[in-house]
């Protein structure tokens, strides 16, 4: 099956258990997803299954939306709610207003440390096995994108907030940094995942609901329709001559799409075959071809 879903991951559940999982449901190995959630973190997870895990290049720097709640009072050393303690508890209580001024400065492009329990690798090997041997980690900052970042609501050392980040952002990181310039400390108690690029809530189905649709003969119920899929490249539906180019990675002409670097090509309502990328005027070459095997042959 090739097919983009979008899941609701729970809480407690690793980005690659859903895989996993996923791979069973499916029966099939091919599965892969679009950016890693932190086990605590629920929300949204895109799976690709089949030739479509090879748009996974093009949501590398996807934009992604988050709301949660920060904690203040004291750290941890994962920076989320998951940690051990790193400092005495403070009994700290904050409004919107007092913390307004602070997460002004975490928005636009800043420097931001990533966690010491994350995936970043050091000389090689993850930072977060070299943490949890208690051995010293030093990750240099990196800079990343904050485009919004709202205080919504607090209620005593708890406050909520919604973000929307760029790719490689750590929201860990962003509740960490504010307890330090309070000087009180704070850490992620929560997070939830709204959106990755065009994929929202709204998209997802549980683990239990997708497993039921693949039980049932289902699966197009939950699948994202291709034609949603990177809604910002233009689309041509391609004859069958046309078709049988691309199927077989020869380029065509595609007079309507002269100004387009990248374009996807359709073959009926709703099978993606390939994006194609502009060689020169109206002359596409496919660069990814979701055809599968029998296609390309028969297209040969």
């Amino acid at each position: 099956m090739n097919a983009v879903f979008v899941i609701d991951k729970p809480a407690g559940l690793t980005s690659h258990d859903v895989v996993n999982r996923a791979r069973h449901i499916l029966q099939q190995s091919s599965v892969g997803h679009l950016g890693t959630l932190d086990p605590m973190a629920t929300g949204v997870l895109p799976l690709v299954a089949g030739n479509l895990t090879r748009l996974a290049q093009f949501y590398n720097s996807s934009r992604k939306s988050y709301e949660g709640t920060i904690r203040f009072g004291f750290a941890t050393d994962t920076y989320d709610a998951e940690g051990d303690p790193a400092g005495p508890l403070q009994n700290v209580a904050f409004s919107v207003a007092q913390l307004e001024p602070i997460a002004h400065r975490f928005r636009g492009l800043i420097e931001q440390t990533p966690p010491a329990f994350s995936a970043k690798k050091v000389q090689g090997v993850p930072a977060y096995k070299l943490a949890r041997k208690k051995r010293e980690v030093k990750l240099e900052p990196v800079q990343v994108e904050i485009q919004e970042f709202e205080i919504t609501s607090c209620e005593g050392d708890r406050a909520q907030f919604h973000a929307r980040v760029a790719s490689g952002t750590y929201m860990r990181s962003v509740a960490h940094d504010m307890g330090v310039q309070l000087g009180c400390g704070a850490h992620l108690e929560s997070l939830r995942r709204t959106r990755v690029a065009e994929f929202g809530i709204a998209d997802a189905y549980t683990l239990e609901r997708f497993e039921a649709a693949s039980g049932s003969g289902h699966l197009d119920e939950v699948r994202v329709h291709p034609r949603k899929l990177l809604p910002e490249m233009p689309s041509v539906t391609a004859t069958d001559e046309i078709a049988a180019y691309v199927r077989s990675g020869r380029a065509v002409n595609l007079p309507d799409f002269s100004r387009a670097k990248q374009v996807k090509v359709f073959y009926g309502q709703s099978e993606l075959i390939a994006v194609a990328t502009r060689v020169a005027g109206t002359l596409f070459h496919p660069k990814i071809v979701f055809a599968a095997e029998k296609a390309v042959s028969a297209a040969r």
